[in-house]
């Protein structure tokens, strides 16, 4: 069994070098010092997060903010579709109306 590490608690007595592009890294450090943090507190908690998960902690894909978009809406739509399907085979549901003047309210 692997035993549960903690980054944040850790003694931190090793370095780690990157090359990055200046416009990109001070983006970032303005980025994460609005949360409170530094460049560093956030690398460290990506790499705790990808201990936690043993993987990437986010989802990787190809696909453009357009495309993700049209996912998520054809999946809305779909669950729309059944919420409607489900109302038209269930007789018993009750409209707004009903609803309102049941539990003494008004429009």
């Amino acid at each position: 069994m692997q035993e549960h590490m903690n980054v944040s608690s850790m003694p931190k007595t090793s370095t780690f070098q990157m090359r990055i592009n200046p416009e990109v890294k001070k983006r970032a450090e303005e980025i994460y010092a609005n949360c409170g943090m530094t460049l560093t507190d956030a690398v460290n908690i990506f790499i705790q997060q990808s201990i936690n998960v043993e993987g990437l902690p986010f989802l990787v894909t190809q696909s453009s903010k357009e495309a993700l978009r049209e996912q998520a809406v054809t999946l809305l739509m779909a669950e729309l579709k059944k919420g409607e399907n489900s109302v038209r085979i269930d007789a018993d549901w009750v409209s707004e109306e009903e609803m309102l003047a049941e539990f003494g309210e008004t429009r």
